[in-house]
Order: C-alpha cells, then structure tokens, then sequence
C-alpha cells in the first residue's frame, strides 16, 4: 500500500467518526425547535406592575397585552379595541377551558384593567392571571 492511499483511507476514517456526532447535533437541533415554543413578541412595549406575589403564570393559551396608552394585542398582533371580545370568544368556542396571561402595563389604569377583565369574562374566558414582576427590595 502506497502512502498516498493510506492518508486517504485515514482521512475516511475521521470523516466516518465525524459523521454520528453530526448526526446527533443535528437531530437535538430538530427536537428543539419542534419541542419548543417560541413566544412571540409584543407589538408595544409593556412593563408589568410591581407585585408581592410570586406566583409562576407559565406558559398559557392566550396572551392578552394591555399598553399605558390603551393599545390591546391578542397573541403578539395587535388588534382593535372591539374585535377583542370576538376574536377571544372565537378561541374559546373551539378550544373550550383555555388559560389567559394579561401583561397590562403598570402605567395602564386601573379602571381600565378592570374593565378589560369584566369584557374578557363577558367574552367566556374563566381563567386568567396578571402579569407582574417582583418588588424591589
């Protein structure tokens, strides 16, 4: 055997080593994007209220974002004010005990936030929770 023909035969050999761990970091790249979920980004910014409760919303069905100025946004698009109790009853009829985050801005009105509440429960949602960011100390 010549020694050109064994380089090429051990340049093989680190290619065929190569190919499994290719392999593997291509198939864990695959079941990361179809396992996770990316959340999609708000349309406006919001900053959450201060809270003394540390409660963990998690992932949740709808996301429902509330801007100072009064702007609504229903799953990262914004939408107008009277198409939210349509577009959320609409969720509800085909997927009947969906969960909802509220992420209202801190500096949205309180009156406001209640009744966006009350029109989402008009609407049939059952189950909702507020977004708010830790306390200072």
């Amino acid at each position: 055997m010549s020694a050109l023909e064994f380089r090429s035969t051990s340049a093989r050999r680190g290619e065929e080593n190569l190919l499994p761990l290719t392999n593997i970091v291509f198939l864990l790249l695959i079941f990361f994007l179809l396992a996770g979920r990316l959340a999609a980004a708000d349309p406006f910014p919001v900053d959450p209220p201060q809270s003394a409760s540390r409660a963990d919303t998690g992932d949740r069905d709808l996301v429902i974002a509330l801007a100072a100025d009064g702007r609504l946004a229903l799953d990262g698009v914004e939408i107008e004010d009277a198409a939210l109790e349509a577009a959320v009853a609409a969720r509800l009829a085909g997927e009947p005990g969906v969960a909802a985050q509220l992420r209202a801005d801190g500096r949205a009105e309180a009156v406001a936030v209640v009744a966006l509440v009350a029109r989402l429960q008009v609407a049939g949602l059952e189950r909702l929770w507020l977004v708010t960011v830790p306390e200072a100390p």
